[in-house]
């Protein structure tokens, strides 16, 4: 018999949203959107579909116990604990030959565990139909979603010859694009043959360690040999010496853009990534003058700024188009077109041994 599992990646620092996402504290963790932090969310959706005992986590030690704060109804066995962060490639591939051990039928759904959706039933509804594309065709699937805006923060997928007798649109894939400046982002919008990468997927393990095999060799000599020692006590051991050999490399780039086989689903359930502080002001209510406000914020003759604060007071007079965060060690003041270079910030103050305390 055929089981679907899921596979929850939580392991990323979601460092465009700091510095209230931290190292230590990123932002699956976070209520960014309602009461529940989003990897709360993220099993709340899922497990609608998948049984609690099917759903995995891959991550790192340092989020274990959160994760277990946080999803007290996760099995013990069922995370998956990466030595160290090596990209989506390694992170996916581990989950594959982990499950494949435990049952070589194992259908994939991957998730990540910070992305914000409405729509449960037609999310559902995707998946079913992503699963039978997956186990019919053994191919590689991933759900992609209608644009709505020039997104420069976003992948985009080309998609090629539409597959006629399926439910929801169904297409193959011509190629992956990386994320666009808005000129470009307009270009994908207008030809309306695009469609945003959301980085949910769906395979059979099996199918995708042979993909792995084709295109990531290496990688994949690594991963047998995990493979070959889960279950025993030098597991732990072997994983770590395995993943210091492998060149971090995302799925997207190390398998989906090289694979012949690949399709994509046009989902029609509201998706957002909300990855960094101009995408949270969607879910912020705003004053007269279009200023997204949280925490206790005074503001005069300022126009469509982001203020964030905890506990302090923020103050703003005369300004526009700022983002200004404030947590209890850091005040963050940014231009919104700069949003994106706050990755390059972190980078900075990780060369500075005083500063990278601040990471």
């Amino acid at each position: 018999m055929i089981m679907n599992y899921a596979v929850i990646m939580c392991g990323g620092s979601g460092s465009r949203f700091w510095p209230e996402s931290r190292k230590i504290y990123p932002k699956q963790f976070l209520n960014t959107v309602g009461e529940k932090t989003m990897i709360q969310l993220t099993v709340d959706r899922i497990s609608r579909f998948i049984p609690m005992e099917n759903i995995y986590m891959v991550t790192n030690r340092n989020y274990v116990n959160t994760i277990k704060k946080q999803v007290p109804q996760i099995l013990e066995e069922n995370l998956i604990i990466e030595p160290m962060i090596k990209e989506t490639a390694a992170c996916i591939g581990y989950s594959a030959v982990k499950l494949l051990k435990a049952d070589p039928e194992a259908v994939m759904i991957v998730l990540p565990s910070d992305h914000y959706i409405q729509g449960e039933e037609r999310f559902i509804d995707t998946l079913k139909q992503g699963l039978d594309i997956a186990v019919f065709n053994n191919c590689l699937v991933t759900m992609g979603i209608k644009p709505v805006r020039p997104e420069t923060a976003y992948g985009y997928i080309e998609t090629g010859k539409k597959i006629d007798w399926l439910e929801i649109p169904t297409y193959k894939i011509k190629r992956f694009t990386e994320k666009p400046n808005k000129e470009k982002a307009r270009e994908f919008i207008d030809k309306g043959t695009y469609l945003w990468n959301s980085g949910m997927f769906i395979w059979k393990a099996s199918v995708l360690l042979k993909q792995y095999k084709k295109f990531l060799p290496e990688m994949y000599q690594c991963l047998k040999r995990i493979s070959d020692y889960i279950g025993y006590p030098e597991e732990a051991k072997v994983v770590e010496e395995e993943y210091g050999k492998i060149d971090g490399i995302s799925i997207d780039y190390g398998i989906l853009e090289k694979a012949l086989n690949v399709f994509v689903i046009e989902s029609s359930f509201f998706w957002d990534d909300i990855g960094n502080w101009s995408a949270l002001e969607r879910y912020m209510p705003k004053d007269g003058n279009g200023n997204s406000l949280k925490g206790e914020c005074k503001v005069l003759d300022t126009h469509n700024c982001i203020l964030y604060g905890s506990k302090k007071l923020i103050a703003a007079i005369g300004v526009e188009d700022l983002i200004i965060v404030e947590t209890d060690d850091v005040i963050l003041v940014c231009r919104k077109d700069r949003d994106q270079d706050i990755k390059l910030l972190i980078k900075e103050l990780q060369k500075d041994k005083d500063s990278i305390k601040y990471v």
